[in-house]
């Protein structure tokens, strides 16, 4: 069995973290580069950075990170936020990424994940889905959580493995920023339906939502970001907490 993957995610904007609460009332977290070292050093098994404003005019800011962050640490990380092309693809790749994330533009164009599976390998490709509870169901947004496709978030994400898509982020818009734990019934029907790893996002609040998250969930990696920027919990209390429920983990130390 694989072992279960702790993710730190940094939301990044005019290339400083910030945090809010239901994609709104943005903070200020700290410097990228800086924050990335520190859960190099925690034991972290990846980091996730998302340009959440993905503005044209930052897409420089952003390349200067991602090649400051890959000359830092030795642990995999992501990268993601207004990459519309295989050429921005390209470029953040290039710039020391070891994958890119894909949301809003795989929605507009879904062609652009089997382009990108095919040009760089699908492991390299992670669709990110915002969801937010309908009903019995989920809808999908768009645009950092501004817009309703009216998709259903289960189907979209089907759908993006079949292009292919070789990970998924999953972040429940009701539960992110409230620390009252993961959507644990949306992760379990997503991984149920998919055959690629699934990372559970939004709702982190206490060490047992990470353990829920993957034994009610059924998730491959949970991802945080305030609790862990603000130093509220520890990779290693995370993982100790998996060690102890038996459930496959790389202990930092």
């Amino acid at each position: 069995m694989l072992v279960k993957r702790i993710i730190p995610c940094l939301d990044v904007t005019g290339g400083r973290v910030v945090k809010g609460v239901k994609f709104v009332d943005l903070i200020d977290a700290g410097d990228p580069v800086e924050q990335a070292q520190y859960y190099n050093e925690e034991g972290a098994d990846e980091l996730v950075f998302l340009d959440i404003t993905a503005s044209s005019d930052g897409r420089d800011i952003l390349q200067d990170m991602v090649r400051r962050v890959a000359a830092t640490i030795h642990i995999p990380f992501t990268v993601g936020g207004g990459i519309r092309s295989v050429a921005d693809m390209r470029d953040i790749l290039r710039c020391g990424a070891d994958k890119i994330s894909i949301n809003t533009s795989a929605i507009k164009n879904p062609d652009l994940i089997t382009q990108g599976a095919r040009a760089f390998g699908s492991q390299c490709i992670v669709v990110a889905t915002d969801a937010r509870r309908k009903g019995v169901s989920w809808d999908t947004y768009t645009h950092g959580g501004r817009y309703s496709v009216n998709m259903d978030a289960v189907q979209w994400a089907k759908e993006a493995v079949e292009r292919g898509a070789g990970e998924l982020l999953v972040t429940s818009m009701d539960c992110d920023g409230t620390q009252e734990g993961f959507d644990n019934e949306l992760l379990a029907r997503i991984s149920e339906e998919v055959s690629v790893p699934v990372i559970a996002s939004g709702g982190a609040g206490a060490v047992r939502h990470f353990v829920d998250a993957v034994k009610f969930g059924k998730a491959d990696a949970v991802l945080a970001a305030s609790l862990f920027h603000f130093r509220q919990l520890t990779i290693n209390e995370i993982k100790k907490a998996f060690f102890k429920d038996e459930i496959p983990v790389r202990l930092p130390y």
